[in-house]
């Protein structure tokens, strides 16, 4: 006697979910004594099927397990609060101007970690590290000068400047390119060979570069989906430390749900970092923008945070 394999293979829950594990489809297809309860070639091509599933690229993140039984967006907004202003590992030398000496680094939103274990501070003396730069149009650009005149090579991704590519100075790349979480389609891309929008992995693999040791950007909202990206695809094991501006006034491009599940999905994105052995080493709240969440004011939030990240594993 057989029946058929359980399913579905994906969990569609909220504004973003993952694959169903595969073992579960497999032991489904025995009894408690290990008997096959379906005929031999269906459980060997369910179980290449999950393995094949485990093992390509992923479509949607894990969902963190909701902060209480309410579901409410009180629950989900002091989890997501208090998971962004708890720093997760010291460092011991932080700075927002390369190698020199920050008087007041808690008070700089943009801050690298420089303590020796991390590598950074070596690949900057050694002339070695690389910083990209996602922007939309600020002119606040004294950091990424501040890297290049210290010895990292800076490629600044800013839609809005005039020409394709424009060498500041020996180290300063200015590049007409606008970072999206997709390429743009095939019939769009034939009819615009020089389509200024691409997705942060293709551009590595344009420009031959594997490795980035800083990453910063300020995408105005377009974060979220740029760093779910990131994640599904796995660049992030290309990449040393992480500097992201966050946005909580509105949910983001392409974010929906309700506000509950809105916060839940960015706790999880930020969750997955973890996952990846990425920790939060330093937390900007940003008191000059208007303080609301997800349009109201409320939870003492600010509309904007500067988190900063240092991959643990990094080599």
């Amino acid at each position: 006697e057989t029946r058929p394999l359980s399913g579905p293979w994906i969990s569609k829950e909220g504004p973003g979910a993952g694959l169903l594990p595969c073992a579960t489809h497999c032991k489904a297809s025995s009894n408690v004594s290990g008997e096959m309860m379906v005929p031999p070639s269906t459980f060997f091509l369910t179980c290449c099927l999950c393995f094949l599933l485990l093992q390509g690229p992923r479509w949607q993140i894990q969902l963190q397990p909701w902060a209480g039984p309410a579901q409410s967006l009180d629950e989900e907004a002091w989890r997501f609060l208090r998971y962004i202003s708890t720093i997760q590992i010291a460092c011991s030398h932080m700075s927002a101007d390369s190698l020199a000496t920050d008087s007041s680094p808690a008070d700089k939103p943009w801050l690298v970690c420089l303590d020796d274990r991390f590598g950074l501070a070596h690949q900057i003396r050694s002339k070695q590290c690389r910083l990209y730069s996602l922007g939309l149009g600020s002119d606040d650009t004294r950091f990424e000068v501040s890297m290049a005149n210290d010895g990292c090579e800076v490629h600044r991704f800013d839609p809005s400047i005039k020409s394709a590519h424009i060498l500041e100075s020996q180290r300063l790349w200015y590049h007409r390119v606008s970072i999206d979480w997709r390429d743009p389609h095939p019939a769009l891309a034939a009819q615009k060979p020089h389509s200024n929008t691409r997705k942060l992995g293709s551009i590595l693999n344009e420009f031959g570069h594997h490795k980035i040791d800083v990453l910063k950007a300020d995408l105005e909202s377009a974060e979220w989906k740029v760093l779910e990206n990131l994640i599904l695809e796995d660049v992030l094991e290309q990449i040393g430390q992480l500097i992201f501006e966050i946005h909580l006034h509105w949910p983001g491009f392409e974010v929906s749900g309700s506000d509950s599940s809105v916060v839940r999905f960015w706790y999880s994105l930020l969750k997955e970092l973890e996952q990846k052995d990425f920790r939060l080493f330093h937390s900007y709240k940003d008191l000059s923008k208007p303080q609301l969440f997800l349009k109201k004011a409320i939870f003492n939030a600010s509309s904007c945070y500067t988190l900063s990240w240092v991959n643990t594993r990094w080599k």
